[in-house]
């Protein structure tokens, strides 16, 4: 059956119920609601079933249950970090480098310590929140001390995030990218996955602009005006600011009376990004056919790989290391294993039900055939060279609009792949592009959850936040737009 206009309403939906209410829980519960009314024909009590059924169905793809499940398991983990003190200790080192700098070349530190604080949030690509507010709880008294307005600070911890997490995808954002690829039913998701990341530009460019940034100490817009005030006044913030600072920051207390080690945080984060190419050798070793050495075999498995499986493999396997060396140091014992455990999972419950609801909605939209429906209504006036950037900045849109960059993974990618796939565009640069809007939507966006949480680890004015660093995304944003108007001709000439 084919269900024409109607197909297009449910995104539509959820999209105008995101932006009024600010709850893309209730926008997605509602779009799926939606989708399963239509296509059971308008009967209320049938569609609300249907959408029970649904929801449901969710959990017959391995992979989905998979991806959850390592979201749930990825708060254990995180926790386990906090924890053992091992966050503290990787700072403490930090911090004794950067007083040798100074007492070797003395301003030197000021942009030594802003490196820094990119690079742990780069580093801290498992989480995008874990990230932000590490940099931010962190680094903030050294830059303060340095005179570094809050301003800057809430920016790098921000920049870094987001960007990192998506172009390093062994973590929630690429099961969760991958699942959703496999519900537009691409075969191979970690290998489309993998080789749309040079295309997504816009997280390339964010991290670029931070270093030039920081290495050229050029600031404009109203990032300059904070500089100066912080240089000429001492003021850390402007007049009349109120800083956003929560108790969430510091959500677990890391035990009291053992000393503060760098490794209980290096090694369980390098064990699970390790294991994650080692379990995709190992789930796709069966599947390659012909190979002439173990290099090409393993090279060819990779691709072949099942991703959910190796990121839940690998975050299991982390914990159980993490377990053990906290064990062997008397840090935790058998039951306080078990109950962090518990206590991560329920921190990252909400993040497994935005998944559940976006697969959810995913598998809805694919029933409708909106993507399909979207692509024939356009295919007369939307070429394939333009179709990246028209992709990117409908995406851009969306996450800006409701201030979450899942949210509108979930919703776009269900459109943009059938648009890709019927208008003859390259489906790698159509998947950058919707990832890439969302990013780039997001850190826009006074909404966004992680812009949120910048501004609170950071103890920075969040609209303040917003402004300075409004200026550099939007300059990241228009020149990946071109560069999408370039690639879309070039890979269609």
């Amino acid at each position: 059956m084919e269900y024409g206009f109607l197909s297009v309403i449910p995104p539509i939906v959820a999209i105008i119920l995101a932006l009024r209410t600010k709850q893309v829980y209730i926008a997605l519960l509602f779009g799926i609601w939606f989708s399963w009314l239509i296509i059971e024909g308008w009967n209320p009590l049938t569609g609300t079933l249907a959408m029970i059924e649904g929801m449901v169905n969710v959990f017959q793809s391995k992979g989905n249950t998979r991806t959850i499940m390592f979201s749930a398991l990825v708060g254990a983990l995180l926790i386990f970090i906090q924890y053992s003190r091992g966050v503290e200790g990787f700072i403490n080192i930090l911090n004794r480098q950067l007083v040798k700098l100074e007492d070797k070349k003395t301003g030197y530190s000021r942009v030594m310590v802003q490196v820094l604080a990119t690079v742990t949030g780069l580093l801290l690509f498992v989480e995008t929140s874990i990230s932000s507010l590490t940099v931010g709880t962190l680094y903030r008294p050294i830059f303060d001390k340095l005179g570094i307005p809050r301003e800057k600070l809430a920016y790098i911890a921000d920049s870094s995030s987001a960007p990192s997490s998506i172009l390093i995808p062994f973590n929630a954002w690429g099961a969760f990218i991958m699942g959703l690829l496999l519900t537009q039913g691409i075969d191979k998701p970690f290998a489309v996955m993998i080789a749309s990341i040079k295309y997504n530009f816009y997280p390339l460019l964010a991290i670029a602009i931070l270093f030039i940034v920081i290495f050229t100490k050029k600031d404009f817009g109203p990032m300059k005006k904070a500089e100066k005030r912080t240089k000429e006044t001492g003021e850390l913030m402007n007049e009349g600011s109120k800083p956003m600072v929560s108790d969430e920051i510091t959500s677990f207390p890391p035990k009291e009376g053992i000393e503060a080690r760098a490794y209980n945080m290096i090694v369980p984060l390098l064990v699970m990004v390790l294991m994650m190419p080692i379990n995709l050798v190992y789930t796709g070793w069966n599947s390659v056919k012909t190979s002439n050495s173990f290099l090409n075999h393993a090279s060819q498995a990779i691709g072949e790989g099942s991703g959910s499986s190796s990121v839940l493999y690998a975050v299991i396997t982390s914990l159980l290391v993490a377990m053990v060396m906290y064990f062997i140091q008397g840090i935790m014992n058998p039951k306080e294993a078990v109950n962090l455990t518990l206590k991560g999972i329920s921190e990252l419950m909400p993040l497994a039900l935005l998944m559940l609801l976006a697969f959810a909605i995913g598998d809805a939209c694919k029933e409708l055939e909106t993507g399909i429906y979207v692509a024939n209504a356009t295919k007369d006036w939307l070429s394939p060279e333009l179709l990246p950037a028209v992709v990117f900045l409908i995406s851009s849109f969306i996450a800006f609009s409701t201030g979450t960059s899942w949210g509108t993974f979930a919703i776009m990618l269900a459109i943009s792949i059938p648009m890709a796939n019927i208008h003859g565009a390259e489906v790698t640069i159509v998947v950058a592009a919707t990832l890439g809007g969302g990013i780039f939507g997001d850190h826009c966006s006074p909404i966004s959850d992680t812009s949120i949480i910048s501004s609170m680890a950071s103890a920075s004015d969040h609209i303040d936040h917003v402004k300075t660093q409004l200026p550099y995304a939007l300059v990241g944003g228009a020149v990946t737009l071109v560069m999408y108007l370039m690639i879309g001709f070039l890979a269609n000439e």
